[in-house]
């Protein structure tokens, strides 16, 4: 198998025991978010630990607010590190915002597009691979404004890939998302992202909000434009391993696998045809 040719769904709670049983086929590798496994033992710990032992496993954080104004949080970012090295999880991603500043926000906020905040967030990376000795895969994000920003989300992001020298965890559907609310092209914005910089790609489904406001959920099945998105994403780009978000409204694994399948699909439809040998 292609090694980049890989399909993976975001792991959670409620489907461990059956997973436990057996993972299907058709799921090359299983992605949480470390906050929630962090601290489990018990039950769960034990189930966990044994899906990790037999699955690739991605990581995927949610509060290391790597654009935040105040210090890096090193106690976490070293408790991360401790749950990386007990489960052998090379791949860990995080989110290109912020999401604490007093205190923690619970929320994911969008920080501002200007040259400062580019290196303010590139030293913060490295201070991060430092302490993980790990690459630190950074995803572009959905968001709803723009505060105090001088250049474009994607002259931003390129330029933070560029000063960190890091990955990047490209989602098509935060793409598609911002492009219906930020009101630009969407397939514009796909062929500006850095192919030698991309390390895996999201997918998921989201909330329509409005005709011009869309609400990223993972909520809800992919829609057709993110699914042509991720095929033209392939296309531009080459094949990476992706992995379907599916947070909550979550249905019967046998319900996932048709998505899942259908990214197996366009994978195979965009790889190079190798020739038979004589």
């Amino acid at each position: 198998m292609n090694q980049q040719a890989k399909v993976g769904l975001g792991l959670r709670r409620e489907m461990l025991d059956e997973f436990c049983q057996s993972v299907p086929n058709e799921i090359d590798f299983l992605e949480v978010a470390p906050e929630n496994w962090m601290t489990f033992g018990g039950k769960f710990g034990k189930q966990f630990r044994q899906l990790t032992e037999q699955h690739q496993f991605f990581c995927h954080g949610l509060s290391l607010s790597i654009g935040a104004s105040t210090p890096l949080d090193i106690a976490f970012v070293k408790q991360i590190k401790g749950f990386l090295d007990t489960h052998g999880i090379d791949i860990y991603s995080e989110h290109l915002s912020y999401c604490s500043g007093e205190g923690h926000m619970y929320d994911l906020m969008p920080i501002p597009f200007t040259s400062e905040a580019v290196s303010h967030v590139a030293k913060r990376v490295k201070q991060v691979e430092d302490i993980l000795e790990r690459p630190l895969i950074l995803e572009n994000v959905s968001f709803y404004a723009q505060p105090g920003s001088e250049m474009t989300e994607c002259e931003f992001v390129n330029a933070v890939l560029q000063e960190a020298d890091c990955q990047l965890l490209l989602d098509v559907n935060n793409i598609y998302v911002n492009s219906i609310n930020q009101q630009y092209d969407a397939l514009e914005f796909l062929k500006t992202m850095p192919t030698e910089r991309i390390r895996y790609l999201h997918i998921a489904g989201h909330y329509v909000e409005a005709e011009d406001l869309m609400v990223d959920t993972h909520g809800a099945d992919v829609i057709d434009p993110v699914w042509r998105l991720l095929q033209q994403c392939y296309e531009i780009h080459g094949v990476f391993p992706t992995l379907l978000e599916r947070d909550f409204n979550i249905p019967e694994t046998s319900v996932l696998l048709q998505e899942i399948n259908q990214i197996h699909q366009y994978q195979q439809q965009a790889l190079p045809k190798v020739p038979r040998s004589a």
